[in-house]
């Protein structure tokens, strides 16, 4: 099986013991507790997962600035996007000392973490800048990655963790939820070599559908991963929970039997285009998986990346050996006229615009809102339908 990043094996920071996990909870109710913001909690699920292998903990100042400029921590480890925990306030804590970290997510804000504090160091303006210049690549407000980051305050509380818990997700999505170690389990158990993995935040079109098979089919491929995150999204976006039952449904009537993993992960969306298309092959590689699908517009968001920079990056600043994952680069895809299939948009050269089924987001949110159909080209009647009963609960909710 390909090997995890920067490691042998992998490195999950969840602590499994039941003596030690006991003893760690009981030591939280003495510790200072610091509730932690949505981001630094699904860092924390992250490292807890073994999704960031060989990360030990959250990046130091000097760490996070180095893989914002040249995606290398100081000590030269390949990374893309920095892994912080990011504090309004930082005068209760000391180096030195331990913190019990609370989660956010969960009513009570019970602890998910125990931190030992290695500093606490303040970003400047200037650096804040720097970082989300360099990873989202641009400083625009309006960008909800940027914006988020802005909010997260500017202490930098670094050091390792030992996880206690995965936040909400293992209780919410108990069938989808994974640690990367699970879904390693479950490739070897399936016997498969050549593992293609696709990231989703959206619920799955036939174009969807069709590029995994097409990947699948290029690289002769054992099984396909569908690994969609389960966590934090921009207004908009459709929940996780009917996500989730969409594809299910998808697979269970389009795919052969026994070739596709559904699972998900504990992430909150970054929006950063380039960098996070990187990430996510990451820790795809983490997970077991030979390749990752990197389509048009991969991570982004409104028209801030161009349609394919999130592929040109594994070309122009991935060192070769970086990462032992490959990318398999796709087209955007959808309905041919002429050819009555799916296809990439690269694959057809004497097409035209109209001899495409093509419908934007903000088209097929307005037709599902309105209770209309979506053509069949374009989706999967028993997806929309789903899909569509999610709009009409929204719209009757707001009524």
């Amino acid at each position: 099986m390909i090997r995890p990043h920067g490691s042998d094996f992998l490195i999950p920071l969840m602590v499994e013991n039941p003596q030690h996990h006991a003893a760690l909870q009981a030591e939280a109710l003495d510790l200072t507790r610091l509730i932690i913001n949505s981001a630094a909690a699904a860092n924390t699920v992250m490292l807890g997962a073994g999704y960031f292998t060989p990360l030990k903990g959250f990046m130091n100042k000097a760490d996070a600035l180095s893989v914002a400029t040249d995606m290398h921590t100081a000590d030269g480890l390949f990374w893309p996007v920095p892994v912080m925990n990011l504090t309004e306030n930082g005068d209760r804590i000391t180096a030195g000392s331990r913190i019990a970290l609370c989660d956010p997510n969960v009513p009570g804000n019970p602890v998910i973490a125990i931190q030992e504090v290695a500093a606490v160091e303040k970003l400047s303006t200037e650096e804040v800048n720097l970082i989300v210049q360099q990873v989202y690549g641009t400083t625009d407000q309006t960008h909800p990655g940027v914006a988020t980051f802005g909010s997260l305050g500017k202490f930098v509380v670094s050091g390792p963790v030992e996880v206690l818990n995965f936040s909400y997700f293992e209780t919410e999505f108990p069938e989808t939820f994974r640690t990367a170690e699970q879904i390693r389990t479950q490739i070897q158990a399936c016997g498969w070599k050549t593992v293609v993995a696709f990231q989703t935040r959206n619920p799955m079109h036939r174009a969807h559908e069709e590029l995994c098979k097409m990947a699948s089919e290029a690289v002769n491929a054992d099984g396909v991963l569908i690994h969609m995150l389960l966590g934090q999204l921009k207004p908009g976006d459709i929940p996780a929970e009917v996500r989730d039952a969409a594809i299910r449904k998808m697979v269970e009537l389009y795919f052969p039997s026994n070739s596709v993993m559904i699972a998900g992960y504990g992430f909150d969306m970054l929006y950063a285009g380039p960098r996070e298309a990187v990430l996510h092959a990451l820790f795809r590689q983490n997970a077991g998986c030979t390749h990752l699908i990197v389509g048009r517009d991969h991570a982004g968001v409104g028209d801030f990346y161009g349609a394919f920079d999130a592929q040109t990056i594994f070309d122009e600043a991935v060192p070769a050996g970086a990462l032992e994952i490959e990318i398999f680069r796709a087209d955007h895809t959808a309905y041919s006229k002429k050819l009555n299939r799916v296809v990439m948009m690269r694959d057809a050269p004497d097409h035209q615009k109209d001899d495409f089924v093509l419908l934007s987001g903000t088209r097929v949110r307005e037709m599902l809102a309105a209770g209309e159909d979506l053509p069949l080209e374009f989706a999967r009647p028993e997806v929309a339908g789903i899909l569509m009963d999610h709009y009409a609960r929204e719209t009757a909710e707001v009524a």
